[in-house]
């Protein structure tokens, strides 16, 4: 197929919404697919996809868009406004960040506390996974200041499977995420930080910010003066890690 053509099933996932909707947009027009084939198979030109996503941004969800990147049986690479396929154009994308952030006057106290957790997870998905991404390398990052939410998603190996290296009683992924926000587990000699996640979960329950976290079946919450990790088990299962910062 023309790999600037799409499925329906691949274009819903990059828009975070059902087929279902998507046959609905087709039909009335809102969004049209560009070729029908047999048996009713709809294809969309991925660019009509890409610019659907740009002019409708402020009603589209961004986690719902990393989450089905992060969870289609087929890896394909996000739109490039959202892609970053190495740590050079992230860490540039994560200064633009600070920057708008810096511009936000109720986020005055917090920006650069915003950015840091922001780093620190976008950082972990390429430390963790250098020269062993299983499909799509690199990440899904994205931001909405308006309704004040930060996106990170990657297709790695998730955290057990880097976990187990050192850690080798790690036998599942609930497991492994709590061991991830509450151990000091590198090796190298202790720091203020320790791991990134731990460093992720001191600033979110100090401050008014909230964070979702996925990888693999298992999910966890926190918030602003929790003091425990509870994690969940989640419906879906994948391979990489799912964020959402939300302040």
């Amino acid at each position: 197929m023309n790999s600037q053509l799409l499925t329906i099933s691949q274009s819903a996932k990059m828009l975070g919404v059902s087929i279902q909707t998507l046959r609905r947009w087709d039909d009335s027009g809102r969004l049209s697919s560009v070729s029908r084939k047999a048996a009713g198979h709809r294809y969309y030109s991925k660019s009509n996809i890409e610019n659907h996503i740009k002019e409708n941004l402020g009603g589209l969800s961004l986690f719902k868009m990393a989450r089905s990147w992060a969870t289609n049986d087929v890896g394909i690479e996000p739109m490039s406004d959202f892609y970053c396929p190495d740590i050079s154009i992230f860490q540039a994308r994560l200064t633009r960040l600070e920057n708008e952030l810096g511009n936000v006057k109720r986020l005055s106290k917090i920006f650069p506390l915003l950015s840091a957790i922001t780093g620190e997870i976008g950082n972990n998905s390429f430390d963790h996974n250098l020269g062993n991404w299983p499909d799509v390398r690199g990440i899904f990052f994205a931001y909405n200041l308006d309704k004040g939410n930060i996106v990170l998603a990657d297709r790695g190996q998730g955290i057990l499977a880097t976990l187990k290296k050192v850690k080798l009683e790690l036998s599942n992924h609930q497991d492994a995420l709590r061991a991830a926000f509450t151990e000091m587990i590198s090796g190298r000699a202790p720091e203020y930080r320790g791991n990134g996640l731990k460093f992720v979960r001191e600033v979110v329950t100090a401050n008014e910010i909230r964070l979702f976290f996925q990888t693999g079946d298992a999910h966890l919450k926190i918030q602003k003066g929790d003091s425990k990790i509870n994690t969940q088990k989640s419906a879906v299962n994948f391979h990489g890690c799912l964020a959402a910062i939300s302040f």
